[in-house]
Parts: C-alpha cells; sequence; structure tokens
C-alpha cells in the first residue's frame, strides 16, 4: 500500500485494515481490562503481569499502526522507505519495517 493510494481496491483494503485494527484494540483494551482485575491470587501475579504487558504492547503496535494509517505513512517502511509487501502487511499488519530492514533492525 503506498502512501499515495489511488486505486479503490487498495482504499477498501485499508477502511478494512482499519476496521480490523479497531476491533482488535477494542478486544484488547478489554482483555487488559479484565487482567488487571485483582482476582487475589498471589500465584498468578507473575502470569498476569506477562499478559498485561504483552497485550500492553499489542494495544501501542495497534495504536501506532492506525497513526501510520491516519497520517498516509502505512505501508512504508520506516527506515528506507521502501514499501512494505502488501504479503508481509497481510501477516503483519503492525510492521514498521520492509523485510531487509527488520532484519537489520533485529540482527
Amino acid at each position: 500500500m503506498s502512501t499515495d493510494i489511488q486505486d479503490a481496491s487498495d482504499r477498501q483494503w485499508l477502511a478494512d485494515l482499519r476496521a480490523t485494527l479497531t476491533d482488535d484494540h477494542a478486544a484488547q483494551t478489554v482483555r487488559l481490562t479484565e487482567l488487571t482485575a485483582d482476582t487475589g491470587d498471589p500465584g498468578e501475579a507473575h502470569t498476569r503481569g506477562a499478559l498485561i504487558a504483552a497485550t500492553r504492547m499489542s494495544l501501542a503496535r495497534i495504536v501506532d499502526a492506525l497513526g501510520r494509517i491516519e497520517d498516509g505513512r502505512y505501508g512504508a517502511c520506516e527506515r528506507c522507505g521502501a514499501q512494505i509487501p502488501p504479503e508481509r502487511l497481510e501477516v503483519v499488519p503492525h510492521a514498521r519495517f520492509c523485510m531487509p530492514c527488520q532484519q537489520k533492525h533485529h540482527g
């Protein structure tokens, strides 16, 4: 998806993606609310803490992707500016980097 989306199917794909990410955000928000409710079981504290951290990270990625959609930057690699292949975005909708830059970023 280019930063200058011209094709109607691309616009529809982006609208569908925005709706999916928005639904995911709502679901993750509910999950975070449930996880942060005190169950009173100290044995679950470590596991619950890890789940809370993972859920917060997921929410941050979703918010970031939604921001890039709104700003018209979605689908462009944040490092080199190249277009991220649609196949990658289908699998990892919050991807910020193309594969070569992702590999450089994470070694």
